[in-house]
């Protein structure tokens, strides 16, 4: 009876996807301001775990913009979005890329970048 409690729970436990790696980035300068484009790869399982967005921070965690994702890309990976008009402070030259999912929110690793 032990042994069937056990899998039960751990057939009612819900397969979570890793977190969402940030696979490419590019920057351009606009006269509104800066236009992101980042590649994500998750291994989205549908609405129930799917990479939901990413944000732009400053080397202390400020955020400069974030691109909210509307739905999961389960067929489409890696995939691409950009996020236009985004403000870079002129003394910033480098700043980080967060990724978030819908279940385990930001993720502890960022990927710095370097502005063109």
């Amino acid at each position: 009876m032990k042994y069937l409690a056990l899998l039960l729970s751990l057939v009612a436990t819900p397969s979570l996807a890793d977190a969402p790696s940030v696979e490419q980035i590019t920057a351009t300068p606009t006269a509104l301001g800066w236009t992101f484009s980042v590649t994500l790869r998750h291994k989205d399982t549908g609405w129930d775990d799917y990479a939901d967005g990413w944000r732009i921070e400053t080397s202390d965690g400020e955020e400069l913009g974030i691109r909210v994702l509307g739905h999961p890309h389960v067929t489409e990976q890696p995939f691409t979005r950009s996020q236009s008009g985004i403000v870079i402070p002129d003394n910033i030259t480098t700043v980080y890329i967060r990724a978030r999912t819908n279940v385990e929110g930001w993720a502890e690793s960022r990927t710095e970048f370097k502005l063109p």
